[in-house]
């Protein structure tokens, strides 16, 4: 039974990570955040606090528990503040993954770790795996670094970029998609950039490749996200389609319009053809990925979207 270390588990990641894992028998589970309690109500899901940050905490639990597989999905994902509070970026970023990487060779383990898009400076997307990143922002740089500590690190390691990750989850952060649906649902129009090009992704999705990663004990650099490359304001009409709101309360804007403390990458995108063949993965398109959200929602729309 293998045992699986989850940074990060409070997450819009973690928990689908989570749950998907805990429906099988196969794994050993340990859940950590910074959080004081875990998300999961559940005495089979052990959960403790940790902020990977501190190495002497990171190597203290790492020992206790000598896991065969570390998940870190936690970071600072925030990119403004990224770019004007840069020790703390570091910190969360780099410095952790340090940590991490530190102790998993000490117990043998092998980091599955969350990039993102954002190394690359947006010119001429799509981008697959041989591209060279070359960042614009802060926030872009800590990931290119905690990507190439653990390049450099001699431990099994398997790198996952990803973008424009939306889902449901208890307490998440705001992604874009839940930030438009409060938007819509409470009947304000919403300026959205028609000048950012991506590939939307949905988190089940991508928890689903990072247990196949497990599964087959990939290791190296993939690209994962959702097929469609398209703009944040036509998401954001898919979205409103969906979800049968009037589409005409979405404005396309400009992203200099938001004079953001960070730069963007614009044209950016995933080619995935490497992840589609080595993990046999087939990623919803947008229609596909909203109508699952907006399933999940329908439950109890209210909760998620006022939380």
């Amino acid at each position: 039974m293998k045992r699986i270390l989850i940074t990060g588990s409070n997450g819009l990641l973690g928990q689908k990570i989570v749950e998907l894992l805990s429906r099988s028998t196969n794994y050993n589970l340990l859940l950590t955040s910074k959080q004081e309690q875990s998300v999961f109500d559940d005495e089979t899901l052990p959960y403790r606090q940790l902020d990977v940050s501190d190495k002497h905490e990171v190597r203290k639990v790492i020992d206790e528990i000598e896991p065969d597989i570390i998940v870190n999905t936690a970071a600072m994902t925030n990119v403004d503040k990224c770019e004007t509070e840069r020790d703390a970026a570091w910190h969360a970023n780099v410095m952790s993954v340090e940590n991490l990487a530190y102790s998993a060779k000490l117990v043998g383990a092998h980091i599955i770790h969350i990039s993102t898009d954002y190394v690359f400076d947006g010119k001429n997307g799509p981008y697959d795996e041989l591209v060279r990143p070359n960042p614009l922002s802060y926030y872009g740089r800590t990931k290119l670094a905690s990507e190439n500590v653990l390049r450099t690190s001699g431990i099994p390691h398997t790198i996952v970029r990803t973008m424009v990750l939306y889902g449901i989850g208890f307490g998440v952060k705001m992604n874009f998609a839940l930030w438009l649906l409060r938007e819509l649902s409470e009947g304000r129009t919403a300026r959205v950039v028609d000048d950012q090009i991506g590939n939307p992704t949905l988190a089940d999705d991508l928890a689903y490749a990072l247990i196949k990663i497990m599964e087959l004990g990939r290791t190296g650099l993939y690209h994962i996200s959702g097929p469609d490359l398209a703009s944040r304001y036509a998401f954001a009409r898919a979205l409103a389609d969906v979800f049968e709101f009037d589409q005409r309360m979405i404005t396309p804007i400009k992203t200099g319009s938001l004079k953001q403390p960070a730069s963007r990458p614009l044209k950016s995108g995933f080619i995935t053809l490497k992840a589609e063949t080595d993990l046999g993965m087939k990623m919803s398109g947008m229609k596909q990925g909203l109508t699952v959200l907006r399933n999940q929602l329908s439950v109890n729309m209210r909760e998620y979207v006022n939380h």
